[in-house]
């Protein structure tokens, strides 16, 4: 016998944008893993009397440490009837609710996964910027910045992506943006493709900076811009001066 264990989005940051299925299960967890991209007001959402496990992957954190995430998962779903693994953004969008779950199935632990709204579209929602619109875009492509190592395949194909969608969504991409810059330019992008940046997208530290493919790289370490960020590519970016409904 076992409990079960609960892949839960946390959603983009703003606490009012997780969903009602996610509070109820952590007001019910006997235990929550969060990482490190939910936000604190979330984490008070958690009861004092349920034990709370800080399982957040920092940059540079080699790949033992979700192994070891993996094996806690298992080992407290055996001593316990409610496990929450709570994750920012949504499980299933670059937050590795696809390994985790292959992981539970493997060692036959119960589980469910509770989507969140992706960090890609809040901070793009909260900036004014609809990924899509019938006069400039008709697709986009949420694309990791941050390739894993251990890949033996090549990395993102930037060149080829360049002219294969009108709307690029970044995300862990900050401290590549020259390198991706380039290499979309290369692939036939001109360099005055509009770019936003959102740092703590629909957070009250929310900022957005806005540049091109020529120039965001410099912008970038003008205003000191950190993670977490995501960064937005496409004529779309040029919505936010009149879409743009949160100031």
């Amino acid at each position: 016998m076992s409990g079960t264990v609960y892949l839960v989005g946390a959603g983009p940051g703003d606490p009012k944008l997780i969903t009602l299925r996610a509070v109820d299960l952590i007001k019910k967890a006997d235990v929550v893993l969060y990482d490190r991209l939910v936000s604190e007001k979330i984490i008070e959402m958690i009861p004092k009397k349920t034990k709370r496990i800080y399982v957040g992957r920092e940059v540079g954190d080699d790949y033992k440490h979700q192994d070891s995430t993996n094996q806690m998962m298992v080992s407290l779903a055996r001593k316990h009837n409610s496990i929450v693994r709570l994750k920012g953004g949504d499980p299933f969008i670059f937050g590795r609710g696809g390994e985790e779950a292959e992981f539970l199935l493997k060692h036959k632990i119960k589980f469910e996964i509770i989507p969140g709204i992706t960090s890609g579209i809040g901070s793009a929602v909260y900036s004014g910027i609809p990924l899509t619109h019938r006069k400039y875009s008709s697709s986009v492509a949420f694309v990791t910045g941050h390739e894993d190592p251990m890949k033996t395949k090549a990395p993102v194909n930037w060149k080829k992506l360049a002219k294969s969608v009108e709307t690029i969504v970044i995300m862990m991409g900050l401290s590549r943006i020259g390198s991706i810059s380039k290499q979309l330019v290369a692939g036939g992008l001109p360099k005055n493709t509009p770019v936003a940046v959102i740092q703590h997208g629909t957070t009250e530290k929310h900022r957005l900076l806005i540049g091109t493919l020529s120039n965001i790289e410099q912008k970038i370490k003008q205003n000191k811009i950190t993670p977490p960020s995501i960064i937005i590519i496409g004529n779309v970016v040029k919505l936010h001066k009149t879409v743009g409904w949160r100031k």
